[in-house]
């Protein structure tokens, strides 16, 4: 009888995120967690997990030293998947550092597009509950059409291809709660899949899955 081997998955530690509920859910999902401050380890992960909470600028600056290695880990088919910030910094550019007065800042540009604020009369950020709809076959949302998830956020991806939106929320407008490249093995959750209960861990799940 074949030994079922977890997936070797590094979350990366650039100083923002909730990184003890991440691995803990990865944990729960089945994956074997490393949490790291080398980009060194990205090379023979199974998996990666960009988490994040805070201001793009400064999620940026300080994941500096990680953007070339995510980037050809990207490149090269490894599955990476970002969350709430995270997920922001795989697109090209925020208006969130301009609004802040903090100039330009890059993202990793793996999902082309641009992060954008909730209009303004919307009460920011969006927080609490809400529902999941599936827009685009990914096997990252099997069994969670519909269900509900956790979100704290003020800032919401714009993808330049509508094609990369795989669910979709709304809040006083239709807005992109889970975004992937064409390829399919560069995605994030604009929401906490760790805060999310049965239907988080149902997409950490998932996620483990992809990188075996």
């Amino acid at each position: 009888m074949s030994v079922q081997v977890a997936a070797d998955v590094v979350v990366v530690d650039y100083g923002l995120g909730n990184l003890r509920s991440v691995t803990r859910g990865l944990e729960r999902a089945g994956a074997d967690v490393e949490l790291s401050a080398d980009p060194g380890t990205v090379d023979d992960a199974d998996g990666i997990v960009l988490p994040g909470v805070g201001a793009f600028s400064e999620g940026m600056e300080n994941a500096g030293p990680f953007r070339d290695a995510l980037v050809e880990a990207a490149e090269g088919g490894t599955p990476l998947f970002g969350i709430c910030l995270g997920m922001q910094m795989l697109l090209t550019t925020s208006e969130e550092a301009e609004y802040a007065g903090q100039g330009g800042a890059e993202g990793l540009d793996l999902i082309p597009g641009r992060n954008v604020r909730f209009a303004e009369g919307q009460k920011v950020p969006h927080m609490g509950w809400n529902e999941l709809r599936v827009e685009r076959d990914h096997p990252l949302v099997e069994g969670v059409d519909g269900e509900h998830a956790y979100f704290v956020h003020s800032y919401y991806a714009v993808p330049e291809d509508d094609r990369a939106v795989v669910t979709a929320t709304d809040y006083g407008r239709s807005f992109p709660s889970i975004v992937a490249d064409e390829s399919g093995t560069v995605f994030g959750t604009q929401f906490h899949p760790e805060k999310s209960g049965d239907t988080g861990l149902r997409i950490l799940r998932n996620f483990v899955e992809m990188c075996d």
